[in-house]
């Protein structure tokens, strides 16, 4: 355990620094969630819920015996009254596979019941009267089909409903520094796509909160009584690292980048690498001949069943791209449409389902690689929704933009 551990520090204990300014400004990011003066007064002699996994490491602290306490930990120890713990998909522990279902029950660290919000018991609206507020610390990754924020606006929408107070403890976003892809279509609204926002948005879940309160994206149209506790030295131009994998197959920064390009693989025959020690990080098949790069899917913990279980795929690395082209490149295409053209399967690229569309938030995608088109032809089709999208999110942004 103790080698996996700082098998994990290596790969994500790069803390954003940032210069030290003369004006006092702090030399790092300070999260939300350390800024115990902006919000525990607040919480005193109220049952209080706690949205969180395993991420929830206030201020993000490693030491040299592991990563800091979490905040139900801290908040316990200050008198908190912690009634209930609500866990995302992958559970509180961050251990499950995607899509897992995972149920509820107690906490052996802490004694405190976990509902689970994702699979089993979906919906916290039977445990309204557990709670007085609900206190928001997660770390996402700024992707449209990353599933946390879903979550959170759902529990949202039931707070309103509820008269439930929601305070967010704000964290940077690893891929908040651009925004690209295209604006979801309302008709491909899912699981992996909930809010109209561009596939990148490029905010933090307070930011992303704000706009989902203030424009009526909320289920019904309600507004919550929303409060955000930002962070301090943040900007929108922060290269923000993660101290540990935000999901089980979100090993390291390299797949937190490629995210935004390889996971549309999710929706095709195509491995993107679950089963491996880096997904996210490749993609290949059995039947794309003429690749030297190989490699096997298999059972592991986080993905039990991976796609081309232990078939051997032909395909591209990703490992050793540097970084800088990754972050300049934004959405790569490329990925998929090589891939495509590769195995020449016309439709059946796609597979049965159309997990493609869910993924991607609009049809015109798909279409556009089955007529042939190239990389810059589809982002050219997205290209004015994005800056458009940009204007409109910005009396919601808490953070300078570059």
């Amino acid at each position: 355990m103790m080698k996996v551990r700082k098998f994990l520090v290596l790969f994500f204990l790069q803390i954003a620094i940032i210069s030290c300014a003369q004006d006092g400004t702090p030399c790092r990011v300070i999260l939300g969630d350390e800024r115990f003066d902006e919000y525990v007064p607040g919480l005193v002699g109220k049952r209080v819920a706690v949205f969180s996994n395993q991420s929830g490491i206030v201020g993000d602290v490693v030491t040299e015996s592991g990563f800091g306490p979490h905040l139900v930990d801290v908040l316990l120890g200050k008198g908190i009254n912690i009634s209930l713990i609500l866990s995302p998909e992958h559970g509180f522990r961050g251990t499950a596979d995607a899509g897992e279902k995972v149920s509820s029950g107690i906490d052996p660290g802490t004694g405190v019941e976990i509902v689970s919000l994702y699979g089993g018991k979906s919906d916290v609206s039977a445990s309204l009267d557990k709670f007085d507020v609900l206190l928001v610390d997660i770390q996402d990754v700024g992707l449209r089909y990353y599933t946390y924020y879903v979550t959170m606006c759902r529990l949202m929408a039931v707070c309103a409903n509820g008269g439930k107070k929601v305070i967010i403890l704000d964290r940077p976003n690893p891929n908040g520094f651009y925004v690209d892809g295209p604006i979801l279509d309302p008709k491909f609204k899912s699981g992996v796509g909930g809010l109209p926002v561009p596939t990148v948005h490029g905010m933090t879940l307070g930011e992303l909160a704000l706009m989902a309160n203030g424009e009526g994206w909320l289920e019904g149209g309600v507004k919550c009584n929303l409060e955000v506790v930002p962070c301090l030295g943040y900007t929108h131009a922060t290269k923000y690292s993660l101290i540990m994998p935000p999901s089980p197959n979100l090993k390291d920064m390299r797949a937190v980048y490629l995210y935004a390009s390889t996971c549309y693989f999710e929706g095709t025959v195509v491995s993107l690498g679950r089963g491996t020690d880096r997904p996210f990080e490749m993609f290949g098949h059995p039947d794309m001949e003429g690749y030297s790069f190989t490699f096997t899917p298999r059972s592991v913990p986080g993905a039990k069943n991976p796609p081309l279980k232990d078939q051997v795929c032909h395909g591209v690395d990703l490992g050793e791209k540097p970084l800088e082209e990754i972050w300049n490149e934004g959405i790569n295409l490329e990925y998929v449409i090589e891939a495509y053209r590769a195995l020449g399967m016309g439709e059946a690229f796609f597979g049965k389902n159309n997990f493609f569309d869910l993924l991607a938030g609009v049809g015109y995608f798909r279409e556009m690689i089955l007529d042939g088109a190239g990389a810059d032809e589809i982002k050219a089709r997205w290209k004015d929704d994005v800056e458009d999208f940009k204007v409109r999110r910005r009396p919601y942004l808490l953070y300078p933009e570059p």
